[in-house]
């Protein structure tokens, strides 16, 4: 509840800065007209590349649902009055490039802007581009089918990439994150069946710069299916000081997560993998890469599990083993200390100083609720529970679908932690009494919420938006003890966090999901 307040604060103050004295609110509608004011629905202008040329730093633009042409923006907001580009109903499709470049919505020479649920497709080169631009804010978008990449920013510093879904790039990535770019957030993104990586991150040093991306934050991303023509489902050349954790990672035909050099600056260094869980085919490369003299990276709580012949669970080079630290894994019997040209056991490994408290991974289907169908919550006896380290504070507090860590006696491995309540801040309430987390979170367009109750009861399981208000009843009639499951289906609203909750005449239980598009 804690991650949902901070997101009503956020939002709260955006919206404060649409009525704000200094700026306006603009419309744009498919239907519009550029003769019109744009400051109403009714007198929307009709293209954004209208309004992208007469805003100014405080000003916001809502867009109605419609097919557009891209646009091409290059003006300064403020940390106090950023510029907006957010749609206000579902069905928002950039179909065609902006007249500038090859790319969908195009930032360049920018700063403190805000892009917000577009969907972005069948674009010549990316979905969305940034470049030459600081304190830029990609959240919410859906972009898809685009040549090169969904999502790419090139000497981006300051940059938030949030509740994105990019997929099916037909040369390289979903998110490409390039150029000397500092303290970049990547977060909560779901990316798949992208031609190269999932998520990329480069510095560049070819294109000027120190060539160093350091302290980027990549957490809580969905990541499965890349890779086919190459591509780790996190690349990590010349990044440097930044953590990587609570991410999910599955059915990748390249790497899981590398930490290298070839075009950076300096190797990957000094960073911080926790709490992710790697599950690789037997058609994929390692779970975890540190080699070209990637010293000081540390990894704790991971699930790392290979279905390769010979390929493992980590493998580094003796350029990367100084300041190196693995511990509170979850491994297979396959490590290597040579750049994976071979590989070694367990017990070999740990005789090197490695991984002394990990432990061999006992069968998924002992590990996982339904690891053949995408869902790696943890079953309730799950070897990962209470085995992992607290060594991975502050960095990590809470798991990917934001319940707080740790829920028992000792933080769990990979990216989830198991619990049996709905939240730590509602006590007293009975295991009779559940709400299951809803399968799969995030979700597109459809999810699964599962409850179970021992009596008679009426029971009311609804969903809310941020703001608070009612989005769907899923039920509200009286029930028989039992268990059940209901489909929410979720096609006609916009990407964003929603909340569930679930109430009989004695109990009430609450939680999050993320819906994006």
């Amino acid at each position: 509840m804690k991650e949902y307040f901070r997101i009503l604060i956020m939002l709260a103050l955006i919206l404060n800065g649409f009525f704000s004295i200094n700026s306006t609110t603009y419309y744009v509608s498919e239907n519009g007209n550029n003769s019109n004011n744009g400051l109403t629905p009714e007198t929307a202008f009709e293209t954004l590349q209208y309004v992208a040329d007469i805003i100014t730093a405080g000003d916001s633009v809502l867009v109605l649902q419609g097919n557009y042409i891209g646009f091409d923006i290059r003006k300064n907001g403020s940390q106090n009055s950023p510029i907006v580009f957010k749609t206000i109903e579902s069905d928002v499709v950039i179909d065609e490039r902006n007249s500038v470049t090859p790319d969908g919505i195009n930032i360049e020479n920018a700063s403190w802007i805000i892009i917000d649920g577009f969907e972005v497709k069948d674009q010549p080169r990316a979905g969305i581009r940034a470049a030459v631009s600081d304190f830029i804010s990609i959240k919410n978008n859906y972009c898809h089918n685009n040549q090169r990449w969904g999502i790419f920013t090139g000497f981006t510093d300051d940059l938030t990439v949030e509740n994105n879904t990019c997929s099916y790039s037909i040369e390289e990535h979903g998110i490409y994150v390039s150029n000397s770019s500092d303290r970049p957030i990547i977060r909560n993104n779901h990316s798949f069946n992208n031609n190269g990586c999932g998520i990329h991150m480069n510095g560049d040093i070819s294109m000027g710069g120190d060539g160093i991306i350091s302290n980027a934050v990549v957490e809580g991303n969905i990541l499965h299916d890349n890779g086919l023509g190459g591509g780790s489902a996190i690349n990590m050349d010349g990044v440097q000081n930044s953590e990587i954790f609570n991410n999910l990672i599955y059915n990748n035909h390249a790497t899981g997560i590398a930490m290298y050099q070839i075009d950076g600056g300096d190797a990957s260094k000094n960073n911080k993998v926790y709490n992710n869980t790697i599950i690789q085919p037997a058609d994929g490369r390692w779970c975890i890469i540190s080699v070209d003299g990637s010293t000081g990276n540390t990894l704790y709580n991971n699930i790392l599990i290979n279905h390769h012949s010979f390929r493992g669970s980590i493998a580094i080079d003796a350029a990367s083993s100084n300041g190196f630290v693995s511990d509170y894994n979850i491994v297979v019997n396959r490590l290597s200390e040579d750049d994976g040209n071979s590989n070694m056991t367990l017990s070999q490994w740990q005789s090197l100083g490695y991984d002394l408290h990990s432990m061999i991974a006992d069968p998924e289907d002992q590990i996982f609720v339904d690891y053949t169908n995408g869902n790696f919550h943890l079953l309730q006896n799950a070897q990962a529970i209470d085995a992992g380290t607290n060594f991975v504070l502050p960095t990590v507090f809470e798991d990917l679908d934001n319940i707080p860590r740790p829920q028992g006696s000792g933080f769990d491995i990979g990216s989830y932690e198991f619990t049996n309540a709905t939240s730590v801040e509602e006590e007293n309430i009975p295991e009779s009494f559940k709400l299951f987390q809803n399968y799969p979170n995030p979700f597109n367009p459809s999810t699964n919420i599962g409850f179970r109750i021992t009596d008679f009861e009426f029971v009311s399981l609804k969903v809310y938006n941020v703001l608070g208000n009612e989005v769907a009843t899923l039920i509200e009639e009286e029930k028989p003890a039992g268990t059940y499951e209901v489909t929410w289906y979720a096609e006609n609203l916009p990407s964003g966090i929603y909340v569930y909750q679930l109430i009989t005449g004695k109990y009430l239980q609450t939680r999050k999901m993320i819906l994006l598009k």
